[in-house]
């Protein structure tokens, strides 16, 4: 990556972009708050059916947890890589953090077709609606991540690293860590809550 002193409108636009990333980020973090709040307000309306403490399983829940924060650990060590242009670090950091991204994921679906395949689903009771709803959007934005991901990948295959690209890779690690720390409050709240 060659490196250039940026003129004051580079410096700008980069600057532009990555604050209007932080306020798309704010107003995702405003949605998951929202769906936080629901869940703590629904959470013990179960119609007569199991309750979290009953239904979950901790140990999955737990090695999840594990696989995404060990996933953000990977997508920093990408971004040192793609700070120092090392093109062949950042392609097997980021590749790292997909597979794990993707090794979460399918846990998680795993998890509701087990619950889905035992009885319990979205129209259950309004427990069951507000924990699908607040995981699915989660599970979403990780599926959104790791087509990000794939997306960028190819990218720098075909193009290499380059000042816009890692930009562009700052703002992705920044997404991540963002699902890693919505992850971890709902690993707190909703599973290791369900047992308290």
């Amino acid at each position: 990556m060659s490196e250039h002193k940026l003129s004051h409108h580079e410096e700008e636009a980069d600057d532009r972009a990555l604050f209007g990333f932080w306020v798309y980020l704010m107003t995702d973090l405003l949605m998951f708050a929202v769906l936080f709040a629901v869940y703590a307000v629904l959470h013990g309306n179960t119609d007569g059916g199991e309750t979290g403490r009953e239904l979950f399983k901790l140990p999955l829940a737990l090695t999840n947890t594990l696989i995404l924060l060990t996933s953000s650990f990977t997508c920093g060590i990408a971004m040192i890589a793609a700070r120092k242009g090392d093109k062949r670090q950042t392609l097997l950091w980021f590749g790292a953090t997909f597979l794990l991204g993707l090794a979460f994921l399918a846990l998680e679906i795993f998890e509701f077709y087990e619950l889905i395949h035992e009885g319990h689903n979205l129209g259950s009771n309004a427990f069951l609606s507000s924990f699908f709803v607040l995981l699915g959007t989660h599970g979403l934005h990780i599926t959104f991540g790791l087509l990000w991901i794939a997306v960028t990948l190819g990218y720098i295959l075909k193009r290499g690293l380059n000042r816009h690209m890692v930009r562009k890779l700052t703002m992705l690690s920044l997404f991540w860590h963002f699902l890693d720390i919505v992850w971890i409050f709902i690993f707190t709240i909703v599973y290791l809550g369900a047992f308290v």
